[in-house]
C-alpha cells in the first residue's frame, strides 16, 4: 500500500532544469507535463499533491496566465492540486528554529545593505572624479567624500533599515509551503535554497523541483510491479 504526500511551491511546476531533463522547451509545455505525471500518481496510486491556499495557489494561477498558458493548464492546476489553507494557529515550530531564522535574515538583510552601500560609494566616487578632472581619484578631497557621499550612505542605510526590517518574515508563500507540510507530514517540493534550508531545520523532507518528475515517473513505472494498491487521501 502506498500513501505519500507532496506539497508543492510554485517551482515546482516552473523549474528549468526539470523542463530539460524532460526534453520541453516551453514553461506552459512543462507545466502541463508535471500536472499530467501528478494526475496519473493521483489515479494510479493515490499520491496527493497540495498546494497552499490561497498564497501558493495564486501564484501559480496567475504564473500560468502572465505566461498566456493555455485554459487546459489552468484547469489542470485546479483540477489535480489539493488546494489547503495551512493551519497556522496549532502546527509548531520549535522556538530554536525562528530564533535561528530571524538571525539568518537579519544577516542577508545587513549583507544586502553592504552591498547596496559601497556601490553607492563607488558611483558617486567615479561622478566626482569625472566633475573635478582630478588626475586620481585619491585626489578627491576627502572632507567632500565624508560629507557628501558618507552623509548619502548615511540616510540610505536608515530608509533602508527601514523599510527592509520592519516586520520582514520573507516569502508568505513558502512560509505556507513549510507549514502545510510540517501539518500533512508531507514532502516540499521547491528549487528555492531558502526552502530548502528550512526544511531540513524543521524536520522536512525536500525534493527538488528539478527531479520530482522523475520520481512521479519512477513511481509510476514500478508500481504494477510492486502490485501497489493506491490509498486515496480523505482530504482529497
Amino acid at each position: 500500500m502506498l500513501r505519500q504526500r507532496f506539497v508543492l511551491d510554485t517551482t515546482a511546476l516552473t523549474d528549468l532544469q526539470a523542463r530539460e531533463k524532460m526534453g520541453i522547451e516551453s514553461m506552459c509545455g512543462g507545466m502541463r507535463k508535471i500536472l499530467e505525471l501528478i494526475a496519473s500518481a493521483r489515479l494510479q496510486l493515490g499520491i496527493s499533491c497540495y498546494v497552499p491556499f490561497p498564497s501558493v495557489y495564486t501564484e501559480m494561477q496567475e504564473f500560468a496566465q502572465n505566461n498566456v498558458c493555455d485554459q487546459d493548464v489552468i484547469a489542470k492546476i485546479d483540477t489535480w492540486l489539493v488546494k489547503k489553507a495551512p493551519d497556522r494557529y496549532n502546527v509548531q515550530i520549535p522556538s530554536k528554529v525562528f530564533h535561528e531564522y530571524v538571525s539568518y535574515m537579519r544577516e542577508r538583510i545587513n549583507k544586502g545593505m553592504t552591498i547596496a552601500e559601497e556601490n553607492i560609494w563607488d558611483s558617486s566616487t567615479e561622478c566626482l572624479f569625472i566633475t573635478t578632472k582630478a588626475n586620481d581619484k585619491k585626489d578627491i578631497d576627502a572632507d567632500i567624500e565624508r560629507k557628501v557621499i558618507g552623509g548619502y550612505i548615511g540616510k540610505f542605510r536608515n530608509k533602508y533599515r527601514s523599510a527592509m526590517r520592519y516586520g520582514i518574515l520573507d516569502s508568505a508563500p513558502d512560509i505556507d509551503v513549510l507549514i502545510l507540510a510540517k501539518e500533512l507530514d508531507a514532502a516540499v517540493v521547491a528549487s528555492d535554497f531558502g526552502i530548502q534550508k528550512w526544511a531540513e531545520e524543521l524536520g522536512v523532507r525536500f525534493v527538488p523541483a528539478s527531479t520530482f518528475p522523475m520520481i512521479l515517473r519512477e513511481y509510476l513505472e514500478h508500481a504494477s510491479e510492486a502490485n501497489i494498491i493506491p490509498i486515496e487521501d480523505s482530504e482529497v
